[in-house]
């Protein structure tokens, strides 16, 4: 067992240092046992090194972090500089991403890229879903891809992040094989976004 119900209680915590002291004997531990299972299988698909970064809220001086999250990708200073994969857990439920955050400078090719092959969208099964902002719980269902897609290429400050969330609700079923397969299939989409850049270079 991976999460359990009992790792939401974190976020029952009200002061900065309870809240954190629960994320890291808690969630932490938990994102690190997924991340060494999901670097081999990225490393094998994208024959490069990839790391894993868990969110640290190091910035925050009074007020908790309302979600927290680990980002795996092949930069070892970091990962928002590109698109790259999440776990992450708030309040309400787990999620697993490819994410566009916080406007890389390659953002605009990415959206081109996967503009150029819809049809890689069009495969994506239909409990995956689409957050337009990593500071906010929106969500939407996976056929609103066209138009969050179209923002991405056109609005700087936009984001995107396509995955699948987990409920708490039902989070005691998740096992590994559930998030490494959100992972499998989610790899052909950042292949597609890698051979952009690649064209670009």
């Amino acid at each position: 067992m991976l999460f359990t119900k009992q790792s939401f209680d974190a976020f029952a915590f009200e002061t900065l240092e309870e809240r954190m002291e629960k994320i890291r004997s808690e969630i932490q531990p938990v994102f690190q046992t997924i991340g060494e299972a999901a670097i081999p299988l990225f490393e094998e698909s994208c024959q490069d090194p990839f790391y894993l970064h868990i969110a640290q809220h190091r910035r925050r001086t009074v007020y908790p972090p309302a979600e927290t999250w680990a980002g795996i990708g092949p930069n070892k200073r970091g990962y928002k500089m590109d698109a790259h994969f999440q776990i992450g857990i708030n309040q309400e439920y787990v999620f697993v991403w490819l994410s566009v955050i916080d406007q890389p400078k390659n953002q605009a090719t990415i959206a081109e890229s996967w503009l150029a092959q819809k049809e890689l969208f069009d495969q994506l099964p239909a409990d995956f879903t689409l957050s337009p902002d990593h500071t906010k719980y929106d969500h939407s269902p996976i056929a609103k891809w066209p138009t969050y897609l179209e923002r991405l290429q056109k609005v700087k400050k936009s984001e995107l992040q396509i995955g699948k969330i987990f409920p708490k609700e039902m989070i005691e079923d998740v096992e590994m094989a559930d998030i490494l397969a959100v992972y499998q299939t989610l790899l052909p989409l950042y292949h597609a976004r890698l051979s952009a850049l690649k064209e670009e270079q």
